[in-house]
């Protein structure tokens, strides 16, 4: 299952936050130069990406990718505050190579992805994971917000 995941993680967010933008920057001829800026985006994006597919493999005994998805309902690690952190960290790390390559493009690109990603989890991730999980994820769903974390009340 090891190598299922690492072949999952280089064929998905392999290709969207590195290929593509790599692909990108070398077309995008009015990019500025290196912003270390970037990195402040980029780094805890990766981190945040590696730790989401950590527990899809350990907590959920299963991948990221759609042909051999999590047997179990992930609920643990960062998903405990929002519901879909690995689209977050993806955007976060194509946000952070726009950031610091100073390239308009990319930022498009980012844009392009936070719709392409929003449109995924509402009209086939959600609808198939309340088919797999009944209760489970309505629950779970009732209680964790799709892409904002939501800040407890205080009373």
């Amino acid at each position: 299952m090891l190598i299922r995941a690492l072949i999952a993680f280089l064929a998905l967010p392999g290709v969207v936050a590195g290929l593509v933008p790599a692909l990108l920057l070398s077309l995008d001829r009015h990019h500025g130069g290196i912003s270390v800026y970037g990195f402040v985006l980029l780094v805890p994006g990766l981190l945040c990406l590696l730790w989401c597919v950590r527990d899809f493999f350990v907590s959920g005994r299963g991948t990221l990718a759609p042909w051999d998805p999590p047997r179990s309902l992930v609920i643990v690690g960062l998903y405990r505050f929002v519901r879909n952190p690995m689209y977050l960290a993806v955007l976060m790390i194509v946000l952070g190579w726009s950031v610091a390559a100073g390239s308009r493009l990319l930022g498009g690109y980012t844009g392009f992805l936070a719709v392409v990603f929003h449109l995924r989890v509402l009209f086939y991730e959600e609808p198939r994971l309340h088919r797999q999980f009944g209760r489970e994820w309505s629950a779970y769903s009732a209680s964790v917000s799709r892409w904002v974390p939501r800040i407890p009340s205080r009373r």
